[in-house]
C-alpha cells in the first residue's frame, strides 16, 4: 500500500501503526519520527514564518478568520506520480494543513482515485479514534486496536496518579500575538494531568482573546506552546507576552510556574504524543514521574520563582 499524510499528525499516526515504510509523500511540516525526512515532500507553504513574528503570521495567514487559502500549496505533479492508494489529510483547519477538499479536488483528476481520508479529531476520543480509523484504512485494524488500547491506559494512569489532588489553575496559550488559548485536546490534557484548564473548553475551537483575560483568570500555571514552534523559537519571542501589561503581577510568574513546551511534539497536533503530553503535564503540574524522563526539549521554565531571584 502507498500512503500519502498530507498532515504532520496523519504521519504520526502512520508511525504508531508501524506503515512507515509504505509513507511514500508528506508535508514539508512532518518532522518525526527519524527517517521521515528521506520521504518526499508534495506540500510548500506561501508564507515564510522563520522571517516572520507571531502577529505577522497571524496576519499573513488571515488573522482571527484563519482562512489559510494561500498559506499551503500541493505538488499535484508529484502527487500523481507517487500514485498513493491513501491520502491523509484534514479539514479541521485551514492553517494546520491542506484541507481536505483541496486534496479531493487535486485527487479527481488523477487516472487512479486513492482513497481521500479527513481526520478532524477535536478532544483525545477523537485522537485515538483516529488511530482506529487510520488503522482500518492501512489494512492494520488490530494493531490499531492494541495501540489505542495502550495509549487508554496510559492517560488513565495518569488521571489516576493525580486523583484527589489539589487542582491548579492553568491557562495554555497557543499563539503569541494575538493571545490565543489552546483549545480541541487540551483542556483534557490539562484535566488528565490534575490541573483546571481556563479560556477554553475541551474540544473547543478557540479564538483570539485579550490579554486582560488572562489578567482576569489569574493563573497558576502558564503553559507557552505555539502551534508550530519549537521551544527555541518561542523562547525567541517570549517578549510578546512578558512585555504585556501585568505580567509579573500573574500568580504563575511570580511562582515561577511559566513553562515553555515543544507544542508541535505534544500538544498542537492530534496524534499518539498527545499522551506523552499529558503525562509531562502531569509530573510539571504534580511531580508525577516520568519514564522517559523529562527532557529539556520538552519543558522548560520561563520564570523563576521570586523566592530564588530575592
Amino acid at each position: 500500500m502507498r500512503i500519502v499524510s498530507l498532515l504532520p499528525a496523519a504521519t504520526d499516526l502512520v508511525a504508531e501503526l508501524g506503515r512507515l515504510p509504505d509513507l511514500v509523500g508528506r508535508t514539508h511540516e512532518c518532522d518525526w519520527p527519524a527517517g521521515v525526512e528521506s520521504v518526499p515532500v508534495v506540500t510548500g507553504t506561501g508564507v515564510d514564518d522563520r522571517a516572520l513574528s507571531s502577529r505577522e503570521i497571524s496576519d499573513a495567514v488571515g488573522g482571527s478568520t484563519h482562512r489559510g487559502s494561500s498559506l499551503y500549496t500541493l505538488d499535484t505533479d508529484l502527487l500523481a506520480e507517487l500514485r498513493p492508494d491513501v491520502v491523509l489529510t484534514q479539514d479541521l483547519c485551514e492553517v494546520c494543513a491542506v484541507s481536505y477538499h483541496r486534496v479531493s479536488d487535486a485527487v479527481r483528476v488523477l487516472d487512479a482515485g486513492p482513497r481521500v481520508l479527513s481526520l478532524e479529531p477535536r478532544t483525545l476520543a477523537g485522537v485515538l479514534d483516529c488511530l482506529n480509523l487510520v488503522g482500518e484504512a492501512l489494512g492494520v485494524p488490530e494493531v490499531a486496536a492494541a495501540r489505542a488500547a495502550a495509549l487508554r491506559r496510559r492517560l488513565e494512569a495518569v488521571r489516576s496518579r493525580v486523583a484527589g489532588r489539589a487542582r491548579p489553575r492553568v491557562v495554555a496559550v497557543e499563539w503569541l500575538d494575538p493571545v490565543w488559548p489552546a483549545g480541541h485536546w487540551v483542556p483534557e490534557q490539562i484535566g488528565h494531568a490534575g490541573g483546571a484548564a481556563l479560556l477554553a473548553e475541551p474540544g473547543e475551537h478557540t479564538e483570539p482573546i485579550q490579554w486582560a483575560a488572562v489578567l482576569d483568570a489569574r493563573p497558576e500555571v502558564l503553559l507557552v506552546l505555539p502551534c508550530g514552534f519549537p521551544p527555541e523559537r518561542t523562547f525567541a519571542e517570549l517578549s510578546a507576552l512578558t512585555e504585556r501589561p501585568g505580567w509579573s503581577a500573574l500568580p504563575a510568574v511570580r511562582d515561577g510556574a511559566v513553562w515553555v513546551l515543544n507544542g508541535p511534539a505534544y500538544f498542537n497536533r492530534p496524534g499518539p504524543r498527545v499522551v506523552r503530553g499529558a503525562e509531562i503535564l502531569a509530573h510539571l503540574l504534580h511531580g508525577v514521574e516520568l519514564d522517559p524522563p523529562l527532557a529539556p526539549g520538552e519543558a522548560r521554565r520561563a520564570a523563576t520563582p521570586a523566592r530564588e531571584r530575592s
